[in-house]
């Protein structure tokens, strides 16, 4: 699309034009995405950050001089003045500024609201608890292996503004509950909730505010991909839709089935890729790929194409990657599992019990989630980290558990324990902030600490 067009449209979608006071809350990668497409609009805009010195303030001087950039707080005026807010999600909406400035008829944007403006292209919006970004990954490759030149990002690696390339044919979008909250214009061609457990509950009053949000996603007319295994995304379904769903448990739509003695994915009647094909582990996975297909049909992607491509995935860097193998324990790093229902589902994968290591910022989830999985699948857990005792509190001895002060001492902890044949699993159901600056970090430092132990 054209500069012009692109004007017109987000004039018309988001009233937005060169007479607009608009204010870009948060300079991370998104806040500087956001400032980039609106230079190249032509569109006047401010930018505040609470923090002293932003991760891209010096950018921001550099290619932006003329811009005013407020830090240090959330300026006043800035916000008494704005008509529209841009808000980055890793801030909160329940800020006082931010709250009073709609109150005063600010009217709240998200960069996926520009995006949604800036393209004509099929766009494929990806939400859930867990596994988002595996199914984002698992369709870009399906869309790049059916020669449609494809594009993932949002909540995952890019900021969707980033992505916005004549050359691209299909974009697909990870979307979180915060970006959805501040989103209403995006339609997408296709989109799925994978899921809803607790998760955030430190930023939405309840798992029902927390579902509505990404409900969102389902927002316009496309087509509809729903979990048939997941009662509260089923009750989405709106009549009139064009849905697809899956299943790992029932037998319709595209769902696991068993034909002459082998699991198969299958969509409806067609038997699509066995289960044994795929190069990732777990029952949770198996939903992760039908979900895919789902999704990639949905966009007209091919099938023997979608297929070839999950035979050649082998997983994200953190989400049940294998580590090693040292004197017949595995080791694996889940890092990315920040939330209950990510620790759950990595547990249900295993056959035999596993040594857990969990912990850090539980965002006020109530850790009780954990128990089932726990007593089902682990022969012990190592705790770490800030809600360290709101996990062991909830378990109640339901199996053994070692409180340790951070990662390199879980996995000291945890080589004590395991012995030949059984599996150590870093999968915290908490996120990392307490003690590290990422899960990725979080998950890097057990690597390490890990290849210390061949040492």
């Amino acid at each position: 699309m054209n500069r012009e067009i692109i004007t017109e449209t987000i004039s018309r979608q988001l009233s937005l034009n060169e007479n607009s006071k608009i204010l870009v809350v948060g300079l991370g990668e998104t806040g500087f995405s956001v400032a980039k497409f609106l230079h190249q609009q032509g569109i006047p805009f401010a930018v505040v950050d609470s923090r002293d010195k932003p991760p891209l303030n010096d950018a921001m001087l550099q290619d932006f001089p003329d811009t005013p950039i407020f830090t240090g707080g959330f300026d006043k005026t800035a916000f008494e003045v704005a008509t529209h807010l841009i808000v980055s999600p890793g801030v909160s909406l329940q800020e006082d500024s931010i709250r009073k400035a709609i109150l005063l008829g600010a009217k709240l944007l998200s960069d996926i609201d520009l995006f949604a403006c800036a393209t004509d292209k099929p766009v494929i919006a990806i939400t859930g608890s867990n596994g988002k970004s595996t199914v984002t990954t698992m369709l870009g490759a399906m869309g790049n292996a059916s020669n449609v030149v494809t594009a993932i990002g949002g909540n995952l690696g890019k900021p969707a503004l980033d992505l916005l390339d004549d050359l691209v044919e299909l974009y697909v979008l990870e979307l979180s509950s915060f970006q959805l909250e501040r989103t209403s214009v995006l339609n997408a061609n296709a989109a799925t909730v994978l899921n809803v457990t607790e998760d955030h509950m430190d930023r939405h009053t309840d798992i029902v505010d927390y579902a509505k949000e990404k409900q969102r996603v389902f927002s316009g007319n496309g087509v509809m991909v729903i979990n048939k295994d997941d009662p509260v995304v089923n009750s989405m379904r709106v009549e009139n839709r064009d849905l697809y769903t899956f299943s790992v448990i029932k037998k319709t739509g595209f769902h696991l089935a068993n034909q002459q003695g082998e699991n198969w994915l299958m969509n409806a009647e067609l038997a699509m890729i066995r289960q044994s094909e795929l190069a990732v582990e777990g029952l949770h996975n198996v939903a992760n790929a039908l979900a895919a297909l789902a999704l990639g049909t949905a966009a007209g992607l091919n099938n023997v194409a979608m297929c070839n491509a999950l035979r050649s995935f082998k997983g994200l860097k953190h989400r049940m990657q294998k580590v090693g193998r040292i004197n017949g324990v595995t080791w694996v790093n889940d890092s990315k599992a920040t939330n209950i229902g990510a620790c759950v589902a990595a547990l249900q994968g295993y056959h035999n019990k596993v040594i857990l290591i969990a912990g850090g910022d539980a965002k006020g989830a109530d850790m009780k989630g954990l128990v089932v999985a726990i007593e089902e699948k682990a022969k012990c857990v190592v705790l770490m980290g800030k809600d360290a005792g709101k996990i062991e509190s909830a378990i109640n001895g339901c199996v053994p558990s070692y409180r340790v002060e951070n990662i390199q001492d879980a996995v000291k902890q945890a080589a004590k324990l395991a012995e030949d044949g059984e599996s150590v699993l870093l999968s915290p159901a908490c996120a990392s902030f307490d003690q590290y600056k990422s899960y990725q970090e979080r998950g890097d430092k057990f690597t390490a600490a890990v290849m210390e132990l061949v040492a």
